[in-house]
């Protein structure tokens, strides 16, 4: 007689908080891992005897990861249009928009002033690296003040603290010491930007993202799952130009 071997469990659904997975199951699996596909479907696969519990607990782990993995999917699916230097275009700083204007004669390249920022007509050719150097000058003296604010609160003391272009990342803590923030950090809110730099100072304590270093941020920031969740899922909204 043959015997037919019994056929693999049917893939089913797990709903976590507002993330809904498929779940995939393989005995050839030794760990949990999540898998955003091509069209922005969220896959668990995990071995055979993980619970339900171990699999929740690996998503909310992981869930400011999925949220921007998601976010760039949705980026390149749907790009923002670039930003125009002319009069009327909204330009984020400090979580507000404000319209540009552009002026005939100015003291500056450009300023923020009423409410407005107001650009030199002759330098709106050269928009975009006007504003890079407009927010990476104020990032550099609000960020710095900002975290000084935080260092007696965590116990830390960041060698420097430098403003650049981190590309997609908010901000890093090098092993030097040195914590880092992208200029586009200072187009967010202030209170999203307390959770960037609390996340990059409790690096200064905890180098990995453990459950050691979430209880850094939290006794920081108790509410920071709020923040953080904002950020993943709006942050992209205020990355400029």
């Amino acid at each position: 007689m043959i015997e037919t071997s019994p056929s693999p469990p049917l893939a089913r659904s797990l709903t976590i908080d507002d993330l809904t997975f498929e779940v995939r199951r393989s005995s050839r699996r030794k760990t949990v891992e999540i898998t955003v596909d091509r069209e922005g479907e969220l896959i668990l696969a995990a071995p055979p005897g993980v619970g339900d519990d171990v699999m929740i607990d690996f998503v909310r782990e992981k869930r400011f990861w999925i949220y921007t993995k998601l976010a760039e999917k949705e980026a390149r699916q749907h790009p923002r249009a670039a930003k125009t230097f002319v009069s009327g275009e909204g330009f984020w700083y400090l979580g507000r928009s404000y319209r540009l204007l552009l002026v005939e004669v100015q003291e500056v390249p450009l300023k923020l002033e009423a409410g407005r920022f107001k650009l030199r007509r002759s330098l709106a050719a050269d928009g975009r690296r006007q504003f890079i150097r407009w927010y990476s000058n104020h990032a550099r003296v609000w960020l710095r003040r900002r975290v000084e604010g935080w260092i007696p609160r965590m116990g830390v003391e960041p060698l420097k603290v430098e403003v650049q272009d981190l590309g997609y990342r908010w901000g890093s803590c090098g092993k030097s010491s040195r914590v880092n923030f992208h200029w586009n950090t200072i187009l967010l809110p202030p209170t999203i930007i307390d959770y960037v730099i609390v996340h990059e100072l409790a690096h200064l304590i905890e180098p990995n993202h453990t459950p050691a270093f979430w209880q850094v941020v939290g006794r920081a920031l108790p509410e920071y799952e709020q923040r953080k969740t904002w950020l993943a899922e709006r942050g992209g909204e205020h990355v400029a130009l």
